[in-house]
């Protein structure tokens, strides 16, 4: 029979032949697509970090500098030499990077340390429901949502000598001291580096023991109050102690994020910092694109690189041994 006018027939999909049908059921598709799947990240982790890492570390056994950027491959072999250069105490820049790691390491403690003390006590607070509580969270995440270079822009000005506002109010609104003190020389450079870098990182303390508390449940705290157990116990046995898996864990980013601290000092001192608070990053900066020594610099940079690792294991093991023991 015809068909009608405005009728059309269906289209039949094309059916695949044999072959495409018997390839398609032997291949094994669902065990190889998760592969596939991972490609692309582990394509830019070679690109971004692992490429590098490895031509960083040839570059620091060649005496590459400023002579022979233009053509660096070319530069002389040098062995050993950067690494005893830069262990080697007795030299200047030996010296230096001795004074660079112990101010590092102690700046990594006090802001870990108090960063930790700070957003535990503002988790525990807010972990409790009252009115405003979501007000406060988010004010809270002010300094760790805010660009870094913004903020610490923001406190270079305020402790400026002359037209700063914390001398403005230490001098002239509270008379603590007659003469305005220098903030950004000398000793006191160290402290505003611990105050700018605690200022930044607590509110990821913050949230992360927030979040590892939402999962503890509150029939906890209910029988500990029942018991009769004080909030200084229950803060003790019940907070700290089943936050210990995620205390540790923050621990170690922060002690990783913390020694590599580059932006801070940078924004607050420039390219020179004062010898109280080079931190060893920034002295690895000076070796490389300062003084264009780049195979010391990237000596220098396979040195904490090692050091990190070394502190990421000790960590493992400690971590280890607390679950076992657990």
């Amino acid at each position: 029979m015809a068909t009608s006018v405005g009728q059309q027939r269906p289209r039949l999909s094309p059916q695949p032949n044999g072959s495409v049908v018997r390839f398609r059921e032997r291949f094994p598709w669902k065990r190889i697509t998760p592969f596939l799947m991972i490609v692309p990240a582990i394509v830019f982790e070679l690109l971004i970090h692992v490429i590098p890492m490895i031509v960083g570390t040839w570059m620091s056994f060649l005496e590459l500098t400023q002579f022979y950027i233009a053509n660096w491959r070319q530069a002389p072999w040098a062995g050993l030499t950067n690494y005893g250069t830069a262990l080697d105490f007795g030299n200047p820049l030996g010296r230096q990077m001795a004074n660079s790691f112990l101010v590092t390491l102690a700046f990594t403690v006090l802001v870990i340390g108090i960063s930790y003390l700070v957003g535990m006590a503002a988790a525990i607070v807010l972990h409790r429901r009252f009115r405003g509580r979501g007000v406060l969270r988010t004010v809270f995440l002010i300094p760790y949502a805010l660009p870094a270079y913004a903020g610490i822009i923001t406190w270079k000005f305020i402790f400026q000598r002359d037209t700063g506002l914390f001398n403005e109010l230490i001098v002239n609104t509270l008379h603590l001291t007659g003469d305005p003190p220098f903030w950004l020389l000398g000793t006191n450079s160290f402290w505003v580096l611990v105050v700018v870098a605690i200022w930044h990182q607590w509110p990821f303390a913050f949230l992360m023991l927030m979040a590892g508390m939402q999962s503890i449940p509150e029939e906890l705290f209910e029988a500990a109050v029942i018991d009769g157990a004080s909030d200084w116990q229950q803060i003790r046995y019940i907070t700290i102690g089943l936050m210990k898996p995620i205390s540790m864990v923050l621990a170690l980013l922060m002690f990783l994020w913390t020694f590599r601290e580059f932006n801070t000092p940078y924004v607050l001192f420039g390219a020179a910092p004062p010898d109280p608070a080079n931190l060893l990053v920034v002295n690895i900066y000076q070796s490389s694109f300062i003084q264009w020594n780049f195979g010391l610099g990237s000596a220098m940079s396979v040195l904490l690189m090692l050091f990190l690792i070394l502190v990421a294991g000790v960590w493992a093991l400690v971590n280890r041994r607390v679950n076992r023991d657990a």
